[in-house]
């Protein structure tokens, strides 16, 4: 039975197998914002490809030089210190001198460059500059070598404060960080005195300095006059001039412990038996003891004499001693072994409180992986500085007493 037999779902009027007819209406509208969406999307494609023909013709007009830029007249007004950094090309230097306030454009510069190739062999550091200056001024400044502060080298062994060596002054750190800490202000030379630095590195917390942290402990147990010894290991630093004594300092400080750690400390230490700090101090005697030949060697004896048993050997060095007395000397007398302190370590067994200079990353590299052997003793026995070894007392002697006959010392 279908449903024209029930009489339902059918309507007289309505033909079931016509379509019914269409909101034509709402095609149209419909038609109509399709169409708005597209001539959108066409507007915003143009735009961007408008925008980025623009940047190109732009960039393009920049390379060619074509186009003006902005370019100061004069030689510069006031003083202005900037950094070059290692690796830093033409156009990076163009862009810090542009910030620090010394140009009106980076392109000034790299525009004057173009006629100076010297621009390319800039050398890291700092530069006393003048804010306002031409790309062309700047360019001759940059280059001419008294505009650049000399970098300040520490040789290995070389003391926090300065000696007296046959009648002449050897400067210590402060007074090369002193020397080096000059500009120009108003047309006067302004330093910091080497006093000053010395006040800043004894008095300031030792974290404010960038120490650190595995030499914290032992530079607070220090005295402050020979805190930072050894800290500051041989190499060379860039100053930045105009700065604070304490600012100064703490720049040197933090630049030597990444030095400190390329050479191994405190990583390299873990299986040394000693403590990073105490490393850093064998290094320094090291330094002190020997020619770099023999570093591997005494680094032995210092390894060897804390193992004797019952009890430890001193290690009798003259140059701790030295240290404390602020002589350059090699020997000692009687009466600087027999005088209390702890710095002598003819009395004293162990290592002395501090380094006793700047360690070279030779010196340390022999502290962190001693020759190897059983040598416990060693003596200067030829003229330039070789030392003789030995594994008993008698030959020791022997060595020795053939030093003072060749006329060592």
């Amino acid at each position: 039975m279908s449903g024209d037999d029930l009489g339902l779902f059918t309507d007289p009027e309505v033909d079931e197998r016509r379509p019914l007819k269409r909101d034509r209406s709402r095609d149209n509208a419909r038609a109509k914002a399709k169409k708005r969406k597209k001539t959108v999307l066409w507007l915003v494609v143009a735009l961007i490809l408008a925008v980025g023909m623009g940047g190109a013709y732009y960039g393009y007009r920049e390379l060619r030089g074509i186009g003006s830029f902005d370019d100061f007249a004069g030689t510069g007004e006031a003083d202005a210190i900037v950094e070059v950094q290692d690796g830093d090309v033409v156009s990076k230097i163009a862009s810090t001198l542009y910030d620090n306030g010394v140009i009106a454009s980076a392109r000034a510069f790299t525009e004057a460059s173009k006629t100076d190739a010297r621009v390319t062999s800039i050398q890291p550091g700092f530069y006393l500059m003048k804010t306002k200056m031409s790309g062309q001024n700047a360019v001759a400044r940059m280059i001419d070598p008294k505009t650049r502060v000399p970098a300040v080298q520490v040789v290995g062994g070389l003391k926090l404060t300065d000696i007296q060596a046959n009648g002449k002054t050897v400067k210590g750190i402060y007074s090369l960080l002193a020397d080096a800490s000059c500009t120009e202000k108003d047309g006067a030379k302004v330093c910091l005195t080497g006093d000053e630095i010395k006040a800043a590195a004894e008095q300031t917390d030792p974290v404010a300095l960038g120490v650190p942290d595995w030499a914290l402990a032992d530079v607070k147990r220090a005295e402050p006059q020979h805190r930072l010894e050894g800290l500051i290991m041989r190499g060379v630093y860039q100053v930045k001039p105009g700065v604070s004594a304490v600012e100064l300092i703490r720049g040197v400080v933090v630049s030597s412990a990444q030095k400190l750690q390329g050479a191994g400390i405190p990583g390299g230490t873990l299986n040394t038996g000693f403590r990073p700090y105490e490393v850093l101090v064998i290094a320094s005697l090291i330094e002190k003891e020997a020619i770099e030949k023999d570093f591997s060697k005494v680094s032995q004896v210092i390894y060897n004499r804390f193992k004797v048993k019952p009890k430890p050997m001193a290690l009798q060095f003259d140059s701790t001693i030295n240290y404390k007395n602020n002589q350059p000397h090699i020997r000692t007398s009687d009466a600087d072994r027999d005088a209390n302190g702890p710095y002598n370590t003819y009395i004293n067994q162990g290592l002395t409180p501090t380094p006793i200079g700047s360690p070279s990353q030779q010196a340390i590299a022999a502290a962190i992986k001693p020759e190897g052997g059983d040598i416990l003793y060693f003596v200067k026995c030829q003229t330039d500085g070789t030392s003789c070894f030995a594994n008993t007392f008698d030959e020791h002697n022997a060595n020795d007493q053939k030093a003072q006959r060749d006329g060592v010392y």
